[in-house]
């Protein structure tokens, strides 16, 4: 097939900036090659690998990065939402201290797990009763797992482009190590679709399990519309709703739940909860949860070395009730919208195939100005035009996810974000000839 010219341009221009990547991090690279010997492909998260290779990050504090070649980086990432605090935030770390002069490994219950439940059931009405994991994978796989057990029944339905942990992942072409369950496929925002494919098995469905925003898929949000029709969907079948607000938990005080006015069964948490440590919790009304009390002969065995680890029940509670207050969260969230409306002003100005979604302090960038409200939707925008926007922010000392993430920390200030608007500016008036022949 003949390349159109605009697209031979962009591959022009984005092996030029792979080869100035290569230039100016040559520590990075001999990092990375070192690592190639003791793991598969020198990585162990699929996430942050970078091709042709990945930076190596030395350092952090507050909201700036240094990697092994020393450049410093404005980070935008914060950890794809976990590092919510920015690094080494001073009450997270003082929590940390004082848990570790206490002890760390008691094998027994502590008072720090309390304490942290009740915050969390505080923060977020739909959770009457929570458990603690190690990661939001656990969390989800302990919920859907729970479902199956609770409705006796075994199909759950998930979304195209959802990310619900490392055996639960629907992005894409989907994964072969995915957990083992009957999955139904459905197309996020699509009411009617998700309704007729429902509809042969609405016997045997156990749950439904949605972001009420695809995070890793691009910050594409559900409709309330949309949310509303799962919730009387999940009623009218007998099955578990499960809300996993593993990220968007952070985008208001009580996550997308909140802000919809919708109650899930179950909803999962992870990342910034548990004050950036290695955290999930699952939780929902007393009905589900009481199956995992084990005072009951027939209760759930749910068990975990580090499920209430001290570390992270230390730095939850202080980061839930110090740090990420309720006033915080308005003030980072409305910080962040404000910050898209200013990166889609820029491209709406130099009229470029180019647009910034999300809600609050998550947002998504694509390459396309279509409408963006499912996985396909965001599929459609020109890839190699993303490589180029990612490898082109690097260079000016920005740091985000190479697949057009950014999740903001509320280490974060105006003057980072005017550095953020000015990188896009300059990608757009240097990039601008190579959307020609991109319209959508």
């Amino acid at each position: 097939m003949a390349q159109h010219p605009a697209n031979t341009d962009i591959a022009a221009a984005l092996a030029e900036a792979q080869e100035h990547y290569r230039a100016r991090n040559p520590r990075s690279l001999a990092q990375y090659e070192e690592a190639c010997d003791a793991l598969p492909g020198g990585n162990t998260r699929s996430a942050i690998f970078v091709d042709p290779f990945p930076l190596t990050m030395v350092r952090g504090e507050g909201s700036r990065l240094w990697d092994a070649d020393g450049h410093e980086y404005t980070d935008f990432l914060s950890e794809f939402t976990a590092g919510l605090f920015g690094h080494s935030h001073p009450a997270i770390r003082r929590a940390l201290d004082q848990a570790l002069d206490s002890g760390i490994n008691f094998g027994a219950h502590g008072p720090a797990e309390a304490r942290f439940a009740r915050a969390i059931r505080d923060r977020f009405p739909a959770i009457e009763l929570v458990r603690f994991t190690n990661s939001g994978t656990e969390a989800n796989l302990m919920a859907v797992s729970a479902a199956r057990a609770i409705t006796g029944r075994d199909k759950i339905l998930v979304f195209a482009g959802g990310y619900h942990g490392g055996v639960f992942y629907f992005r894409g072409t989907g994964s072969v190590i995915n957990a083992p369950f009957e999955f139904l496929l459905g197309t996020y925002n699509d009411i009617e679709g998700t309704r007729a494919l429902v509809e042969p098995h609405r016997d045997d469905l156990a749950a439904i399990m949605i972001e009420p925003m695809l995070g890793g898929s691009g910050c594409i949000p559900a409709t309330k519309e949309f949310l509303d029709d799962l919730r009387a969907l999940a009623s009218e079948t007998g099955a578990v709703l499960i809300f996993d607000e593993v990220m968007t938990s952070r985008l208001a005080p009580s996550g997308l739940q909140g802000v919809h006015g919708i109650r899930p069964d179950m909803t999962t948490l992870g990342k910034y909860v548990g004050g950036g440590m290695s955290f999930g919790a699952f939780g929902g009304s007393a009905a589900v949860m009481e199956w995992f009390d084990p005072r009951r002969q027939d209760g759930f065995q749910h068990a975990g070395t580090f499920n209430n680890n001290v570390l992270t029940m230390n730095a939850g509670y202080v980061g839930l009730t110090e740090v990420y207050t309720p006033e915080r969260a308005l003030t980072l969230n409305a910080f962040g919208d404000g910050l898209r409306e200013r990166l889609n002003g820029i491209a709406a100005a130099k009229r470029l195939t180019m647009q910034f979604t999300g809600i609050g302090s998550m947002i998504g960038v694509h390459m396309t100005d279509l409408p963006i409200r499912s996985a396909a939707d965001a599929a459609h925008g020109n890839s190699a035009l993303l490589d180029l926007f990612y490898f082109d922010l690097l260079a000016h000392g920005i740091w985000m996810a190479k697949r057009g993430m950014m999740a903001l920390s509320i280490a974060l200030d105006e003057a980072d974000a005017d550095k953020l608007a000015g990188a896009v500016e300059e990608f757009a008036a240097t990039r601008a000839s190579l959307f020609k022949g991109t319209r959508s």
